[in-house]
């Protein structure tokens, strides 16, 4: 057969008016099947693309047509906050098992020391200078400015909670009766009372959040309360809590699981370190032990926190139970699904003589909510 009877590929290139013409809903749905990278990329060639990433209405049809994305498309970490590195966080990836930095882009006024709380991929400053609180998505580049509901306010309780319509901020009004709740979406505070009937004098870990609403630990003697942010009512106590603790702590998966680490002792000191869940299927609640933690590793966690649990804090991270210390730079995790307790090593970057000041946070980068 003649070579000029046999048909040549041809190379078909859509003409750039098309593009043009498309309807905007059209083009975001063509946009939501690019990777996130090469979504990010385009910030930069228009003004439009630049906001796609912080639109809510893109956002929500990115996640339709990758559901299982919903979590996180995008690595989780661990983030290390320390006075030595102020422009800056440390961040462990949990998956890979890798360090890396986290560059702040606020500058000096707001130093990573600053930071309070975290929820998913937000992160809340605390601005004391402004009397305000910082709530910002870096990974969006977007952040609010949520001014204290009153002045001059010493506060407390400080909870984060992520939700697909925004956020909310909880803090109760040190040495007086009230708590407040922000809600972005909103934009304005509401003020509860009855706050100190339920949680007295005594040491107190932030809320954390379980079907909407906050659990919070009481001391002498301990207990859990329960406060419900839509109707805004406290309730206590939720289960019959162990005999002989000498400390607790909670932490939740933000949906129905509710955990809690506690000493066992006397005194004041404990012999032992347990994990317990609450279990709701009955018609009452009760905590069930999970796990005792093994004694070489408690006894490596007694000599980090010398019985001094004030300075013990905990919180969930993507199926890992993690309990850390202020005056330690190693962290204690427990793998809930295989049901096994590491150590995490101590960053390589942290100098040799710091000994105070390190505060780990769940760091989740999401798309949603944008601030």
């Amino acid at each position: 057969m003649p070579r000029s009877l046999i048909s040549q590929p041809t190379s078909s290139k859509m003409d750039p008016l098309i593009w043009s013409r498309l309807p905007e809903e059209l083009l975001d749905h063509i946009l939501c099947f690019l990777p996130l990278k090469n979504i990010f990329n385009l910030r930069s060639t228009c003004k439009r693309f630049k906001n796609l990433i912080s639109s809510p209405s893109f956002i929500s049809r990115y996640y339709s047509v990758f559901p299982s994305s919903s979590s996180s498309p995008f690595s989780s970490f661990l983030l290390l906050s320390h006075p030595y590195f102020d422009t800056h966080f440390l961040l462990y990836d949990s998956v890979l098992g890798t360090w890396r930095e986290l560059p702040l882009p606020f500058g000096p006024s707001v130093p990573s020391s600053s930071l309070r709380t975290t929820s998913n991929g937000l992160l809340c400053f605390s601005l004391p200078y402004s009397s305000s609180f910082l709530v910002c998505n870096l990974l969006c580049k977007s952040s609010r400015v949520v001014e204290f509901p009153s002045f001059p306010l010493s506060f407390e309780l400080l909870t984060l909670v992520s939700t697909h319509l925004g956020f909310k901020i909880f803090i109760a009004s040190s040495g007086s009766d009230c708590a407040f709740l922000y809600e972005s979406w909103s934009k304005s505070w509401r003020q509860f009372r009855g706050f100190g009937r339920i949680l007295i004098d005594g040491y107190h870990q932030p809320g954390v959040c379980r079907n909407d609403c906050l659990y919070f630990t009481a001391s002498d003697p301990f207990s859990v309360v329960c406060f419900d942010m839509e109707g805004g009512e406290w309730s206590s106590p939720v289960g019959e809590l162990p005999r002989e603790l000498t400390f607790v702590r909670l932490v939740s998966d933000g949906e129905g699981r509710l955990c809690m680490i506690g000493g066992i002792g006397r005194n004041g000191i404990s012999r032992c370190l347990k994990l317990w869940e609450l279990a709701t299927g009955t018609s009452e609640e009760n905590w069930v032990e999970m796990e005792t933690l093994p004694d070489m590793m408690y006894r490596k966690f007694v000599s980090v926190c010398y019985h001094n649990y004030e300075h013990v804090y905990c919180f969930w991270h993507r199926g890992l139970i993690c309990i850390g210390c202020y005056t330690w730079p190693e962290i204690l995790y427990y793998k809930v699904a295989r049901r096994t307790w590491h150590w995490l090593p101590k960053c390589p970057s942290l100098p040799e003589n710091w000994s105070c000041g390190f505060r780990w946070f769940s760091f989740i980068p999401e798309l949603s909510p944008s601030v």
